[in-house]
């Protein structure tokens, strides 16, 4: 497939990819009569960047806003996304991925950390009583790309125009082209179970080897379970962005997870195969030792439409 974008479409936000080597992810409800400033704070993203970006060219600083289904009246109004809704709670017979609260998110990240800490605390000071912070997360890029599991993320992530077709919304929602959807999921790890595993019991788990990466003949594992196919056969692609993050005085080892794409149904096929299992596959093995915490849906506007917001 071409991508969905020819010459002259609206620009995308700019999602990430590869990941930067510092992000912090941010995750707020809107608080009654918060909507004005919300759509204000949207608008003015861009040119927030910008100022908070142009002393420090190298600094590589971004950011990407999502809204939520159920904020999306309230914030944007009119037509609204063909796929966006809530996120849907999992329950499966061992593992559990749950819906919690949020109306928008931010992903923010840089080559610094006091890049994505400027632009958070500016972000937050100009919604101040107008949201409640559900979720702050400062994520960071490991050695080689690796998770905190010691395995490498992301290896087969698109690039180029096969990571436009496979995160941007097309002409299959004409009014809302070169937007995606960001399904956000936190996980926590059991790190110690996993330490106390034989590495190749872990390189079964997750479908690759540990040291070089290279992928293994593993049915049912990991790689295995996230991978779905189309009626051709082919492999339906996402833009994944996951990140390690982690307080080791309290124990705490995770991933942060978003995955941008075109459509919400592949990624929450993939977690449908993960947490309840099918024919032939699933659950995820990995879900014995990482556990979801949080659970969201948002829809990532193209950047002219937030800046096209009313200001309320």
């Amino acid at each position: 497939m071409t991508s969905p974008l020819p010459s002259g479409e609206p620009l995308p936000q700019p999602l990430p990819n590869p990941p930067a080597s510092v992000a912090m992810f941010l995750v707020a409800t809107i608080d009654p009569g918060g909507q004005s400033a919300v759509r204000e704070v949207l608008g003015s993203l861009a040119g927030l960047v910008r100022s908070v970006g142009f002393p420090r060219p190298d600094g590589g600083l971004g950011c990407v806003a999502g809204i939520g289904s159920r904020a999306w009246s309230r914030v944007v109004g009119g037509p609204r996304p063909a796929e966006l809704h809530p996120f849907r709670e999992l329950a499966g017979p061992r593992h559990h991925a749950p819906a919690t609260p949020g109306d928008l998110f931010f992903h923010l990240r840089a080559a610094r950390t006091d890049l994505c800490f400027t632009l958070a605390a500016e972000l937050l000071r100009r919604l101040r009583g107008a949201v409640t912070v559900r979720d702050e997360t400062q994520a960071f890029s490991s050695v080689d790309s690796r998770n905190l599991l010691g395995f490498v993320d992301g290896t087969e992530n698109p690039v180029g125009p096969a990571a436009a077709d496979a995160a941007l919304v097309g002409d299959e929602d004409p009014a809302f082209r070169g937007g995606a959807y960001a399904l956000v999921q936190k996980y926590l790890h059991d790190v110690d179970a996993w330490e106390a595993l034989a590495v190749e019991a872990q390189e079964k788990i997750i479908g690759r080897t540990k040291l070089t990466n290279l992928e293994l003949d593993a049915p049912g594992s990991h790689k295995d379970v996230n991978t779905v196919l189309g009626p051709d056969g082919a492999e339906r692609r996402i833009l994944r962005s996951a990140m390690p993050f982690g307080r080791p005085g309290h124990g705490e080892f995770g991933t942060y997870f978003v995955a941008y794409a075109r459509t919400p149904e592949i990624p929450e096929t993939m977690l449908r195969k993960m947490f309840l299992g099918g024919p032939g596959a699933g659950p995820d093995p990995l879900l014995d030792y990482s556990r979801a915490v949080t659970g969201h849906l948002f829809f990532v506007p193209p950047a002219a439409f937030l800046q096209a917001l009313p200001g309320g």
